[in-house]
């Protein structure tokens, strides 16, 4: 498996800001932020992380892949419930230590575990204290 990216570490600060180099910049444990949106609507359907290892396999599949916290394993997302999220586009930010990808979504669609589109289905009221969850 080449490398699609280098290493942050081997470019200048401009180069990562301004330049055409992608050199994602992983934290302490490896991990890379990336927010996942739909790509037809905009929604943000996920926050999950990508490793070197998930990265590399997204740009080479076109599906993303991801990096699983709890389950300390690299998870194709959609793999058993059918529900593949195809990358429609990817972004980085500034100094690119956190991605942004727009996603379609194949199967049924639902991305989160509790079977809706979204994973942000709950709001925070705040303003009083302690502050409460509405279900959307």
């Amino acid at each position: 498996m080449s490398s699609q990216f280098v290493s942050p570490l081997s470019i200048s600060k401009a180069d990562l800001e301004e330049g055409s180099v992608f050199a994602p910049k992983f934290d302490d444990n490896g991990l890379i932020t990336t927010v996942v949106t739909s790509f037809d609507t905009g929604e943000i359907l996920m926050l999950a992380y990508m490793n070197e290892q998930s990265l590399q396999l997204t740009l080479e599949t076109g599906i993303a892949h991801y990096w699983s916290r709890s389950r300390q394993r690299l998870w194709k997302k959609g793999e058993t419930s059918g529900n593949l999220q195809t990358i429609m586009e990817m972004r980085t930010d500034c100094d690119q230590d956190a991605l942004w990808i727009k996603v379609k979504v194949a199967g049924d669609g639902p991305t989160c575990h509790t079977e809706r589109n979204s994973c942000f289905y709950r709001r925070v009221n705040f303003g009083s204290e302690p502050a409460t969850l509405s279900i959307e």
